[in-house]
């Protein structure tokens, strides 16, 4: 096995531990009340990333060196996702929930942006494969995570539109 498999192993053991944090998140916020919006499309998300990590493993040679350029600001965005889920806290969860009356999270990149976990995901999707010269499922992957997160940011920002403008009525 190369770097570039020994990397994937690391992001798809962080992606479990992250998963359990998302079940137990999930679990409370369903408990306080909380309901999950179009369920649907999770199944396909989780398709999608394990479909990357599968993809790369496979598609890189074990002795393929990486490209600094590409595998620096991926390493980089680790630290910028451990910031957005720290930001978000008991609400992170990987699928849509909502909590009636739950205040929206302006702390840390939710401060600037409305989706900052899924700039960091495009970046990691595109950056990993392209760290080891497989450009074709870099860009494979990132047109299906381009169509998966619009669907999901367009349903997102419609449960969230009460939130940011409490005074109309929708």
């Amino acid at each position: 096995m190369g770097l570039a498999q020994w990397l994937v192993l690391l992001v798809a053991a962080q992606r479990l531990g992250e998963l359990a944090l998302a079940r137990r998140n999930t679990a409370r916020l369903l408990a306080r009340g909380g309901q999950e919006v179009d369920a649907g499309h999770y199944p396909l998300i989780v398709a999608l990333h394990a479909g990357w990590l599968v993809a790369v493993f496979l598609a890189v040679p074990a002795d393929t060196a990486p490209i600094w350029p590409w595998l620096v600001p991926f390493l980089l965005l680790q630290a910028g996702r451990v910031w957005v889920i720290a930001s978000i806290g008991e609400y992170w969860t990987t699928r849509i929930v909502t909590v009636p009356d739950a205040p929206l999270v302006r702390r840390g990149p939710y401060r600037w942006l409305r989706h900052p976990n899924y700039l960091v995901v495009v970046g990691e999707i595109a950056l990993l494969p392209m760290a080891f010269g497989a450009w074709a499922v870099a860009a494979v992957f990132s047109v299906a995570n381009l169509a998966l997160l619009t669907w999901r940011i367009r349903v997102e920002d419609q449960v969230l539109e009460p939130r940011r403008h409490p005074g109309l009525s929708h």
